[in-house]
């Protein structure tokens, strides 16, 4: 059985994602005065005693105009699929007219209410308080989110109102999914291959560049096999990175990077290749991230087999520090060859995991000495890996400081080539053989 969900709903600026981050415990929506930042189902999960699933949704009533169908959607899924709504208003502005819109709109939902009224740090806000047995939800809760007062009565209300469940249920979910963030530039596509992938919109899709901007988590279960898959927000060069709200969004996209184990780049077949393609690029390996490459909007182009053999030529010239990276065409919109984008996923985190035995490794590294004289006066002695994901290897040597980079780069392609790492990246550090007698 799974978890039970908890939706928080309101019109914007309300305090919702403050909320939100009070009650997951860390800062995982982003919090702007700024109406309107959230605009996609943002999942996160909350609770000790009794765990449950906890839902941030856009701003019900908000400001956006091309989007306002999308997020209202958005939310309304949520607050279908919820076992408990938190409707959230701010007790310092009492009850507005949306608010009674919201309130209305939620009790023919026939879900159990929760009336937060947040923002109460506020002096002389309790006085106003009454005024919110108007909107019919029974009496409120009163939080300040921002400084966690409250929170503990909140939790405690939602226990009481959570379907019960019985032993273990709700923990029976098998452990470490494989995690694949999904990347790319503002408006290739991402959101669209997540809604692919996952089967139904859980992102909201827009041609508006930038509309995601926090990060979504959905788990997904295909044929036996276990994904997290990751949406983040688009990220733009350095010097187009213009609003706060923006700079929380690209520093989220980064920390997803880390955290994933995967990371597919979406690429753009129509606007073709740029430079922050491969800045992109550069980041997920930097920080030892398997890539896939995910070429969408392909059922747009004409030509297909010279365009393909276009792009092929293209990342092999521009990602060399990615050779061999997979490399799909696929159209997020009529679903063609979006799955593949897993099998591709799962093959690259498979190939991050291989273990080398020892004996086999400096068998190796006895075959690529062979019949070479040593330069500049380095020596390789032998070999050990000290873990996976990312593969990572000590090689021990009579200097480290002797070791030129063309070496380092050399045993790591060759350990690629030998071991079937194919474009996993490979962490290889170098120690002299003192070291391993100290260690």
């Amino acid at each position: 059985m799974p978890l039970p969900l908890v939706v928080i709903a309101g019109r914007p600026n309300v305090g919702k994602s403050t909320l939100f981050n009070r009650l997951v415990g860390r800062s995982q929506a982003i919090v702007s005065d700024e109406p309107g930042v959230t605009r996609d189902r943002l999942y996160g999960l909350a609770g000790s005693d009794r765990p449950f699933r906890l839902v941030d949704t856009g701003g019900l009533g908000g400001p956006e105009a091309p989007l306002v169908a999308g997020i209202e959607r958005q939310a309304n899924t949520a607050i279908e699929e919820a076992d408990l709504v938190l409707l959230v208003v701010d007790a310092r502005e009492g009850v507005t007219p949306l608010d009674q819109d919201l309130a209305q709109r939620v009790r023919r939902r026939n879900r159990p209410v929760l009336l937060v009224a947040n923002k109460v740090d506020a002096t002389a806000v309790e006085a106003r308080l009454g005024e919110l047995f108007s909107l019919g939800l029974g009496a409120p809760i009163a939080v300040s989110a921002e400084h966690g007062l409250g929170v503990e009565e909140l939790f405690s209300e939602i226990e009481e109102l959570l379907p019960r469940q019985s032993g273990t249920e709700g923990h029976d979910e098998p452990s470490d999914p494989l995690s694949l963030a999904i990347v790319g530039r503002p408006n290739v596509g991402k959101s669209s291959l997540f809604n692919c992938l996952v089967g139904e919109e859980r992102a909201l899709v827009s041609e508006v560049p930038g509309t995601t901007r926090d990060s979504i988590d959905t788990l997904l279960e295909l044929e036996g096999r276990r994904f997290r898959v990751i949406d983040t927000a688009g990220l733009r060069r350095p010097g187009r990175v213009v609003d706060a709200v923006e700079r929380s969004s690209v520093l989220r996209t980064r920390r997803n990077i880390e955290r994933a184990d995967v990371v597919v780049l979406v690429l753009d077949a129509l606007s073709g290749w740029s430079a922050q393609d491969a800045h992109i690029a550069g980041h997920a390996l930097d920080r030892f991230r398997p890539l896939v490459l995910a070429v969408n909007k392909w059922d747009l182009m004409v030509d297909r087999e010279q365009e393909a053999r276009k792009w092929e030529d293209l990342v092999a010239r521009r990602l060399r520090f990615a050779h061999g990276a997979p490399l799909l065409f696929l159209s997020a919109r009529t679903g063609q060859r979006a799955r593949r984008v897993l099998d591709r996923a799962a093959e690259v985190h498979a190939a991050a995991g291989i273990r080398v035995g020892t004996g086999e490794l400096n068998r190796w590294l006895g075959d690529l000495s062979m019949g070479e004289a040593p330069r500049g006066g380095l020596r390789l002695f032998y070999a050990t890996q000290t873990g996976v994901r990312p593969p990572s290897f000590v090689v021990f040597c009579n200097d480290p400081r002797r070791v030129h980079f063309s070496v380092s780069r050399r045993l790591e392609n060759s350990l690629r080539d030998r071991f079937q790492f194919a474009s996993v990246p490979i962490r290889v550090s170098f120690r002299g053989r003192r070291e391993s007698r100290g260690a």
